[in-house]
C-alpha cells in the first residue's frame, strides 16, 4: 500500500500544480502568454534515488527501488517488474547509468543489458548475448561501453554500443576481469580486477593506448574536483597448493591511488593489512572527498590528505555506498546476510543516522535522479 500511496500522491501533487496553473490570471494589458504546465512523463520524473537491489546469485530475483525526495521520501521497490507485466529484471544487477531519458541496467549473470525509459522504467531494448557483462558508461547519447569478462581468468573486452540501434559495434581487448570504467581527460580508463593494471581507450579511435600499473586487483574508479582519477585496488588473494586456506605470505594488500591522468603519475596508498579488502569507493558531490568500507568501518577521506585516513566515520561496513550530490547524505547498502531485503541506512555528512529503509535483496549501488 506505501507504494501505490507514493504513486497516488505523486500525480495528486502534479495534477494539482497543473490545475493551479491553468487558473491563474494575467492583466490583458500585459499580453502576457500563461505558463504552460509542466509535463509529467512518468512517475520517476522526479529528484529521488534508485537504489540498485543486485538479487541473489543463479536466482533472478535482482530488482530496482526508487526513494522520492519529495516530502515523506515514500520508496517504490520492485519498479521494473511492476513496470514490465512482472518479468523478474534477472540475475545479479551491478550497474545503472541514466543517460538522458533512458536508463541502461547491467545484468551480469543473465549476460544482457535492459535498456527501460528513465521515467517509466518500461523496457524500451534489451542488448543480450553479452559475456559476463559488468559496468558501463555512456560517451554521449549515441555512444557507450560495457567491461566484460568473457571467460573468468581470461583477459577480457570493453564492448562499444550503439546506444541508437542497441548493438555491439566493437570489442575491444583489455586485461583481465575488467570492472568499472570511467571517462577521464578526453580517454576512457578501464580497470583489470584480474591484475594489476588500468586499461587506457582512445573514444574517438576505440583503440587502446596504454596501460597504467597500479596496485594489484583495481575494481573502483572516481573523479575528484581536479580531475584526478582515483583508483581503490582490493589486493590480490594467494590461496595454498591445495586450496584449503589463504596463503597471506603471497596474499597483497589493497590500496589507494591517485592518478595524474595528463602525466599518468601514481601515487599508492597502501593499506596495512593483507587480511582484509577495501571496496566501495565513491565520492562527494564536491569531488573533494572519498568514502569506502575497510575492515569493516566506513572510512572518508580528502583527496589533500598525505595518507590513508586512520579515523573510522561509521563503525559498520556495508555491501554498497552512495553519496547524495546534493546534500551529502552518506546511503549505505546492507544485505542483511541475504536472507531476505535488504535495508538501507542514510547518514548525514558528519556520519549521524537519519533513517533507514527495506529494499530488495543485496542493494549495493545509488543512483541520484
Amino acid at each position: 500500500m506505501k507504494k501505490l500511496n507514493f504513486f497516488r500522491s505523486f500525480f495528486l501533487a502534479a495534477t494539482l500544480a497543473i490545475t493551479s496553473i491553468g487558473f491563474t490570471s494575467c492583466d490583458d494589458k500585459d499580453n502576457v502568454e500563461p505558463e504552460l504546465p509542466i509535463e509529467v512523463r512518468g512517475a520517476f520524473d522526479q529528484k529521488g534515488v534508485f537504489i540498485l537491489n543486485e538479487g541473489n546469485f543463479r536466482n533472478t530475483n535482482a530488482s530496482v527501488s526508487f526513494m522520492s525526495d519529495s516530502a515523506g521520501h515514500s520508496v517504490a521497490n520492485h519498479i521494473f517488474s511492476k513496470a514490465n507485466a512482472e518479468r523478474p529484471l534477472g540475475d545479479v544487477l551491478l550497474d545503472l547509468d541514466l543517460v538522458e531519458d533512458r536508463a541502461y541496467l547491467t545484468v551480469n549473470n543473465s549476460n544482457k543489458m535492459e535498456v527501460v525509459n528513465a521515467y517509466t522504467f518500461k523496457t524500451e531494448a534489451v542488448l543480450e548475448n553479452l559475456k559476463q557483462p559488468r559496468y558501463f558508461t555512456a560517451l554521449n547519447a549515441d555512444k557507450g561501453y560495457v567491461t566484460e569478462w568473457v571467460v573468468y581468468g581470461e583477459p577480457g573486452q570493453v564492448s562499444v554500443i550503439d546506444l541508437k540501434t542497441m548493438k555491439v559495434t566493437k570489442s575491444i581487448p583489455v586485461g583481465i576481469q575488467p570492472e568499472e570504467l570511467i571517462l577521464a581527460g578526453g580517454k576512457l580508463y578501464v580497470a583489470n580486477s584480474g591484475e594489476n593494471t588500468l586499461t587506457i581507450i582512445n573514444p574517438a579511435t576505440d583503440a587502446v593506448e596504454g596501460t597504467i600499473t597500479v596496485s594489484d586487483s583495481p575494481t573502483d574508479l572516481v573523479l575528484d574536483r581536479n580531475q584526478n582519477l582515483w583508483v581503490l585496488s582490493a589486493g590480490k588473494v594467494v590461496y595454498n597448493a591445495d586450496w584449503t586456506a589463504i596463503d597471506y605470505t603471497l596474499t597483497t594488500a589493497g590500496a589507494l591511488s591517485k592518478v595524474t591522468p595528463a602525466t599518468q603519475k601514481v601515487q599508492t596508498f597502501t593499506f596495512d593489512s593483507n587480511r582484509t579488502m577495501p571496496a566501495n569507493l565513491v565520492i562527494n558531490g564536491s569531488g573533494d572527498k572519498l568514502y569506502f568500507i575497510y575492515d569493516g568501518k566506513t572510512f572518508v577521506q580528502d583527496i589533500n590528505a598525505s595518507g590513508l585516513s586512520s579515523t573510522v566515520f561509521i563503525n559498520s561496513g556495508f555491501h554498497g555506498l552512495g553519496v547524495d550530490p546534493e546534500t551529502g547524505h552518506i546511503y549505505a547498502g546492507d544485505h542483511n546476510n541475504w536472507t531476505g531485503d535488504g535495508t538501507v541506512h542514510v547518514y548525514s555528512p558528519d556520519g549521524k543516522p537519519v533513517s533507514n529503509f527495506k529494499v530488495g535483496i543485496g542493494p549495493r549501488g545509488f543512483v541520484f535522479n
